[in-house]
């Protein structure tokens, strides 16, 4: 490496209903990634509601030789419109960031040098006080406990969404093609080559997260469906278990019948035990028809993304 090379450093920012703070953060980006590194801003908007778009076309026309700007034809998530820009990039390394302006451009810079003196396939950033909304921070917690089952994650890691990538994990990543991505899932199948570093983690400067529940029960069975087998298997097991529990049952209704030939039959523990299990079968089967269902949606190449607007 040359003393006048600089790195090529590609930051990826989905963007979604981001209009107020779109425009600060890149232009404090652009101005301070200029002055160590080669960088490439790449922004996805992921079908926003605001100005968002015009946002990206005006950052577009003022750094045109820094931004690219990419406008989805529909809203796919957050985790496709990553994968729409890490299959645009050209960059040594990737930069995933949110575009709520929670991750100081100084941390970009420190994670990018840490990164760069340590031979990890990706590095994860870590808070010591997150400011999330209490909604955000539970479901945090709640996808990381399941990522420590489901996806063999290692317990000590928080599963952030600013996180720095190599030119090799990209290249592997994006070899997934299925409608149903999970970046960090994709990341914990590939490699073991993981390091974290703490960063600051700023309160948010307007509006609110775009993090639904609905958003984040499509994220959690991304991971369940796509990832694992472990729910089919959990379903297996709590139906013998029920089905054990009902035998116990019936013989100990038999067994005090027999004992006491006077007691009435009790029709609320039938409807009760009817409810139960009729439920877990239920809940089997439609777990089942998940899986089914988001294979027969892959089989029919159901696109990960679809790109309506390029500018770069």
């Amino acid at each position: 490496m040359t003393s006048d090379h600089k790195t090529r450093v590609s930051v990826i920012i989905p963007v979604f209903n981001s209009e107020n703070s779109i425009i600060p953060l890149v232009t404090e980006l652009v101005n301070a990634l200029t002055v160590l590194y080669d960088p490439e801003i790449i922004l996805v908007n992921d079908q926003s509601a605001d100005q968002s778009d015009r946002a990206c076309l005006k950052l577009y026309e003022m750094y045109r030789n820094v931004v690219k700007y990419y406008s989805l034809a529909k809203n796919v998530g957050e985790h496709n419109a990553v994968m729409a820009g890490l299959n645009q990039m050209t960059g040594e390394y990737a930069v995933i960031m949110d575009d709520d302006f929670q991750n100081p451009v100084s941390e970009v810079i420190k994670l990018i040098s840490y990164s760069l003196t340590h031979e990890y396939d990706v590095v994860y950033t870590w808070y010591e006080k997150r400011q999330h909304s209490f909604f955000r921070n539970l479901g945090s917690n709640f996808n990381n406990m399941v990522a420590n089952v489901m996806l063999k994650k290692p317990r000590d890691l928080y599963l952030s969404s600013f996180k720095l990538m190599n030119r090799y994990l990209v290249n592997e990543i994006i070899r997934y093609d299925l409608p149903f991505p999970y970046i960090d899932g994709l990341i914990l199948r590939t490699t073991s080559h993981i390091g974290k570093m703490q960063v600051m983690h700023d309160k948010r400067t307007g509006g609110r997260s775009n993090y639904t529940l609905r958003k984040l029960v499509r994220l959690w069975m991304n991971m369940f469906t796509n990832f694992s087998i472990l729910p089919l298997r959990i379903s297996i097991m709590m139906g013998f278990a029920f089905a054990a529990i009902g035998m116990i049952l019936g013989l100990y209704t038999v067994i005090e019948k027999i004992l006491n030939p006077d007691l009435p039959l009790g029709y609320a523990s039938l409807v009760v035990a009817i409810s139960v299990f009729s439920g877990i079968q239920l809940i089997a089967i439609g777990m089942l028809g998940e899986y089914l269902g988001r294979m027969f949606l892959s089989h029919n190449k159901k696109p990960q993304y679809s790109i309506r607007k390029r500018f770069e």
